[in-house]
């Protein structure tokens, strides 16, 4: 009997692992897959397809011969994304590692300066670990890890890392390729931590019971009574700051938490007060610098969820507009108006908006979503005909910017990452840019003493 073309082989393996029909045809929803954020660990130990295309993976780990030879193990972050407080990090951390604990006879402990068994570390591009490794982007291969016992992940520091909705989500990854420098491979189970292509962190477990007779198959299970249950939905206390200020310890001085992360949403109000949205929190910052503590958003606006990912306040008569998912939300001051929140999506308004503004030339709200621009009717909150249009029309200004607000001066800012452009509304193109952090002090994170 011939053996199929080796090409062929693979393909069969990627559909079967992905869950499409395992058919070796290159279609659609098999490209569209290929295309989708995953692990990059390679699926070295392929199916024999060539038989049956429902041959079972017997084994979903190294050989015990090459496991770590010891139950407790130490890791280190090497370095993290500018935009994530040390803190944060190293909860997100803990917990993944606190995951594999909970159900494996394993512990951990963070080591801050001597050697350590397992090193995390963020990197750019090709960072010698051969070319095969190299980081390609956003999108596409998020990150890799080595078997035991180098005990080393990689993270591409071109992604944009976060731990709520928007981003890739840094504590599953964490988790999944953790799983990897304690010898697990892919997982052919579509809900399995370990798949190749990471799931979203919601209210079921994040791990499957794939994923915990993998690891119990290496290291045994764990010590009775010790056990844990740690549902996804508890892991909600590292996807905040601390709503109170972050602390500079090198040298004394204080700033506000927002000031080291990328926010929700910034917008003002018709009063010139600017208010920043991050979380569950927001902000205010008045024209001569005073910046109030932290509050919940559903102290100040009834039924309004955490994590928004637009807000606005209209020009015209003052009111709040935000944006979340295929909803929207209106209120006027702090009351919400009857008849929302509105599925907005239905009316062609984009899903997930990256950011929204009221433009004044136009007199209407601006929604931003990648590479296209939408005109919208307030009153109806439709989609104005002729629209979307793309970006071209806004010279300069990136795709997937996270934030935009007119400021009191008329300059129209737009903020990505840790930079911001400047569109003059005059010249019809982006004329300044720079770190928000750094450059805008009206945004409030000039540091101050403790």
């Amino acid at each position: 009997m011939l053996l199929p073309d080796p090409c062929f082989v693979c393909l069969l393996e990627f559909q079967w692992l992905s869950h499409l029909p395992v058919s070796g045809d290159l279609d659609f929803s098999t490209v569209k897959q290929m295309i989708q954020p995953r692990c990059g660990m390679k699926d070295d130990e392929s199916l024999e397809l060539v038989k049956s295309h429902r041959q079972q993976r017997k084994k979903r780990y190294i050989s015990k011969s090459k496991k770590w030879y010891k139950q407790h193990l130490t890791y280190q972050i090497v370095n993290w994304p500018w935009y994530l407080s040390q803190h944060q990090v190293r909860q997100a951390v803990k917990a993944a590692f606190q995951l594999w604990s909970n159900v494996s006879s394993l512990t951990f402990s963070e080591a801050l300066r001597d050697p350590a068994d397992i090193r995390l570390a963020f990197f750019h591009g090709d960072h010698n670990d051969g070319a095969g490794n190299a980081f390609d982007g956003p999108g596409g291969a998020l990150a890799h890890a080595f078997f035991p016992r180098r005990g080393e992940a990689h993270f591409d520091s071109a992604e944009h890392w976060s731990l709520n909705g928007k981003g890739q989500n840094l504590f599953v990854v964490l988790a999944h390729e953790i799983g990897h420098t304690l010898g697990l491979q892919h997982s052919p189970f579509k809900n399995a931590l370990m798949s190749p292509y990471y799931k979203k962190l919601n209210k079921d477990y994040v791990l499957n019971f794939d994923d915990v007779l993998a690891i119990q198959n290496l290291y045994g299970a764990p010590p009775s009574g010790n056990l844990v249950q740690l549902p996804g939905k508890q892991f909600a206390f590292f996807q905040d700051w601390s709503p109170e200020s972050h602390e500079d310890t090198n040298s004394g001085m204080k700033q506000s938490s927002y000031c080291h992360s990328i926010f929700d949403a910034i917008t003002w109000d018709l009063k010139h007060t600017l208010y920043i949205f991050k979380g569950r929190h927001f902000w205010t910052v008045s024209l001569d610098g005073k910046i109030s503590p932290p509050q919940t958003l559903q102290m100040r606006w009834k039924k309004l969820p955490s994590y928004i990912e637009a807000a606005v306040v209209s020009g015209f008569d003052g009111k709040f507009y935000f944006f979340k998912g295929g909803r929207c939300w209106r209120y006027k001051d702090s009351i919400l108006e009857e008849g929302f929140p509105q599925k907005c999506s239905m009316n062609g308004l984009p899903r997930r908006p990256d950011t929204a503004l009221y433009f004044q030339p136009l007199g209407h709200l601006v929604i931003f979503k990648g590479s296209k621009y939408y005109v919208v009717n307030e009153e109806s909150l439709t989609v104005e005909p002729y629209y979307p249009r793309t970006l071209q029309d806004w010279k300069g200004v990136p795709a997937n910017s996270h934030s935009v607000l007119t400021h009191p001066n008329g300059a129209v800012y737009f903020f990505k990452g840790d930079k911001y452009w400047i569109f003059d509304q005059n010249k019809l193109k982006v004329t300044t840019s720079g770190k928000w952090a750094e450059d805008l002090s009206w945004i409030g994170c000039k540091k101050h003493k403790t």
